[in-house]
């Protein structure tokens, strides 16, 4: 299940504007979301092509959700539903999150959710250094304010991305930290290897909470 909007397919409505409503604010916001879409769509058309090149009969699995995302969440590979449908968190993965931020209350539409690595692949040096570059740009255009970093070889790789004024990551699981001055930073258990064990599961859900709690703490609009 996708967790808002797939990637190359988000149509946002037309916005009917109440009369108390800055028009100009929606429209400025409009135009930023118009290159927040193309610059996402650009980017897949390059993986796609990187990897056709480089992995031939690889799919790619691509991110979902909102173009400017609040809250971007990141997990290591991705999983065979997520590589037969080519959307990052497809499946079981995704279910597992959708019922956890409606049991947290928060809005689907504030999440983009991605993979470190953009296909089902055996990695080498090269690999890991274009993913990394891929990662980072997928955070230069969604801005997030909140980065959900799933599971150990996640945050090892997001400690390896050149982002401006980042710190690492090494805050204890469940522990939100401040990441880059604009950007903090969540660590949860690996969401894909917590779905078969009870166990897993709730320490996972857990840690996640915590996104519940930085989400109540939001300044309002």
């Amino acid at each position: 299940m996708r967790l808002a909007v797939t990637h190359g397919r988000l149509r946002p409505p037309p916005i009917e504007y109440p009369f108390w409503v800055d028009v100009a604010d929606d429209q400025i916001y409009e135009k930023y979301q118009a290159k927040a879409i193309a610059e996402i769509n650009a980017l897949g058309h390059e993986i796609a092509a990187a990897l056709a090149e480089r992995h031939p009969g690889r799919a790619p699995v691509m991110g979902t959700g909102h173009p400017l995302a609040d809250i971007l969440m990141v997990k290591y590979a991705p999983q065979p539903a997520e590589v037969q449908e080519g959307v990052a968190f497809f499946g079981r993965a995704g279910q597992a999150i959708l019922k956890s931020m409606q049991r947290l209350r928060i809005d689907p539409l504030m999440v983009y959710g991605t993979d470190c690595l953009k296909a089902a692949i055996d990695a080498d040096d090269e690999d890991l250094a274009q993913a990394r570059d891929w990662l980072t740009r997928e955070l230069h255009i969604t801005q997030p304010r909140l980065v959900v970093v799933m599971g150990e070889d996640a945050r090892g790789f997001v400690n390896e991305l050149r982002f401006p004024l980042s710190v690492s990551a090494d805050a204890p699981v469940g522990t939100i930290q401040q990441w880059t001055p604009t950007i903090e930073l969540l660590t949860v258990p690996d969401i894909d290897q917590s779905l078969n064990d009870a166990d897993a599961k709730q320490a996972f859900w857990i840690a996640f909470r915590g996104v519940g709690d930085w989400y109540e703490n939001l300044p309002p609009y």
